[in-house]
């Protein structure tokens, strides 16, 4: 196998001066995220028609977190920040584009070498790691083996899963996310065709412009063709499988893999139980294109997206026998999150519902509003933390990076700007406030909200510089774009910006006034403060999500065959769990 040259950045953890994990031995590491999981997607925190027992004792027995907020509300910039413990922008996972997030695997863009992930950290203090399940932090630069984004190159000594997305094209009938064709104007070609051919023929227009015309039309539409092959290329082309640096599925059979990585990850546990390890188990489900093992289909009340969730929580169920089995519970902290609000527009190609239930919270995954960026945070660490402890101060899905860092005997890296604060005493009531005073809230690069808790008072004070445009005006939802965009066309800007106090309207439903709110200049004053203050924190760096590190490239795509074989492969039997870095 090729060598992988690791990132500069990882000279520096060399010079990390160690420091003692508070209980003097370093605990294992079982960090959960599922994919687009809505918060009142549970029965712990209020759902009484999905069955979710195995998440629902591990809330019990740790740590609930209710105002827990995941630092972007789409995958790849939330799941950048949850690694690094910092915003997105600050490591470039941002962009002034559209969608916001890695749509090929053959783009360029990803997690910049130069970030140092906490798996980076933990591996150099001697911990065994793995990633299982999605990454969508990039894959290759300049070549299609050069994995300069793998998950390898960020700290993780194995991996199993997906480097992309489970899109909708990677399951047959269920449509797919290029939706060329709504903006292609068929009609006026159409007629502008005609006419032209009409014009020339009564004499009305000069046959030379005419046919320059006619083939420029004709050209468009060998374009519009051309996508909509490539379109039907995408699920050999982005549906893809590997086990560390090996494609071994091609594209993938998805109706069984949240039972495989289960396997995978009760494997890696067994392997390494004498420790310390961390494992990142990072759910494919219940993201679209939705899907369920036979065991699980049709029992919800909610279709197949519930049926996606309580396999979620069988796999977790699993995963804790495992650490009951192994006898690690007592030693192992376990994080259990969604990376990001439910999806609120999804909607199958055959008209059935697949979105899931942010609870009383306002839209979901795209926007700021809490919908997108409220989702579950559960912590269980016996001995450590206390159970049955419900904290309602606002805390971040980064918080996971500095919590991990020192637990696992380091520092936190002081060459950077990090975003995130330690958990550990807020979880165990040493302190009752959390240490967040502002958070910010971006949508792509544009700085959206800011949440303010004050030192001296209870609220928590959020306002919006501008919102989505939803789309039916009475839904809480973009139904047109799928998702809700950033850009201008999209949003309605506000100044004043809208003021909301999310201890008393935590469903951000009715916007403050001066007149109705005595605070609202000097609220408003100290969080212009605030933004200026951060604004000088963030360096330039260069844009993951560029046009142009976000277009395909095909000297980047991955291919386990060969293109006249649509890279089509399924050789995943062939695995030796054991081959590489004996993880």
């Amino acid at each position: 196998m090729k060598a992988i040259m690791l990132p500069s950045s990882l000279l520096l953890l060399l010079g990390l001066s160690c420091v003692s994990p508070l209980e003097g031995s370093k605990p294992n590491f079982v960090l959960i995220m599922v994919d687009d999981l809505g918060i009142g997607d549970l029965g712990c925190y209020g759902n009484t028609t999905l069955r979710t027992p195995n998440i629902d004792q591990l809330a019990q027995e740790g740590v609930k977190l209710t105002h827990h907020i995941a630092a972007a509300s789409l995958c790849t910039p939330s799941r950048a920040a949850f690694l690094t413990g910092r915003y997105p922008i600050r490591s470039g996972v941002a962009g002034y584009h559209r969608p916001g997030v890695f749509l090929f695997n053959a783009a360029s863009g990803g997690l910049p070498g130069q970030e140092v992930t906490f798996a980076n950290i933990a591996k150099q203090q001697g911990y065994k790691t793995a990633l299982i399940g999605k990454w969508h932090l990039g894959l290759n630069c300049e070549s299609s083996e050069d994995h300069c984004h793998h998950p390898g190159v960020h700290g993780f000594d194995y991996f199993f899963g997906i480097p992309l997305t489970n899109l909708r094209d990677c399951r047959p009938g269920h449509g797919t996310v290029f939706q060329f064709h709504k903006y292609i104007p068929y009609r006026g070609m159409a007629a502008a065709l005609v006419a032209a051919g009409s014009l020339c023929h009564v004499g009305a227009l000069n046959p030379r412009r005419g046919l320059v015309l006619g083939l420029g039309l004709l050209g468009v539409t060998a374009l519009v063709t051309g996508l909509v092959g490539f379109v039907a290329l995408m699920p050999y082309l982005n549906c893809v499988l590997m086990r560390n640096h090996l494609v071994v599925e091609q594209p993938f059979a998805s109706e069984n893999l949240t039972q495989r990585m289960t396997h995978e990850a009760v494997d890696f546990l067994e392997r390494n139980s004498a420790g310390p390890l961390l494992l990142f188990f990072s759910f494919i489900q219940v993201h679209t294109a939705m899907f369920a093992s036979a065991a699980f289909r049709g029992t919800s009340r909610h279709g197949l997206y519930g049926d996606a969730v309580h396999e979620v929580d069988w796999s977790v169920g699993e995963i804790m026998k495992t650490l009951d089995r192994l006898q690690l519970r007592e030693t192992t902290l376990v994080y259990l999150t969604s990376d990001q609000g439910a999806h609120v527009e999804e909607i199958s190609a055959s008209g059935e519902v697949n979105r899931g239930w942010n609870g009383i919270y306002k839209a979901g995954k795209s926007t700021n509003w809490e919908g997108g960026i409220r989702v579950p945070g559960i912590l269980r660490w016996p001995g450590n933390i206390p159970s049955g402890r419900e904290v309602d101060e606002p805390t971040s899905n980064m918080d996971l990076f500095p919590t991990v860092v020192r637990l696992s005997g380091a520092s936190v890296p002081v060459d950077r700007e990090i975003d995130g604060h330690d958990l550990v005493k807020l979880l165990r009531g040493r302190v009752e406030r959390s240490t967040h005073e502002f958070l910010f809230h971006y949508c792509n690069i544009y700085l959206n909200a800011v949440r303010w808790h004050p030192q001296n008072s209870s609220s928590v004070w959020k306002a919006f510089y501008f919102t989505p445009n939803f789309y039916p005006e009475n839904e809480t939802a973009c139904f047109h774009t799928h998702t809700c965009f950033c850009s201008k066309g999209y949003v309605t800007y506000h100044d004043p910006p809208l003021l909301f106090d999310l201890t008393r309207d935590p469903s951000e439903s009715t916007p403050l006034t001066p007149d109705k709110e005595p605070a609202f200049h000097s609220v408003l004053a100290a969080m212009e403060a605030a933004v200026e203050q951060h604004r000088r924190s963030v360096e330039p760096v260069e844009s993951q999500m560029s046009r142009w590190n976000l277009m395909w490239k095909p000297w980047l795509q991955p291919c386990c065959s060969t293109l006249a074989q649509l890279c089509r492969c399924g050789r995943d039997e062939e695995r030796d769990y054991h081959s590489e870095n004996n993880v």
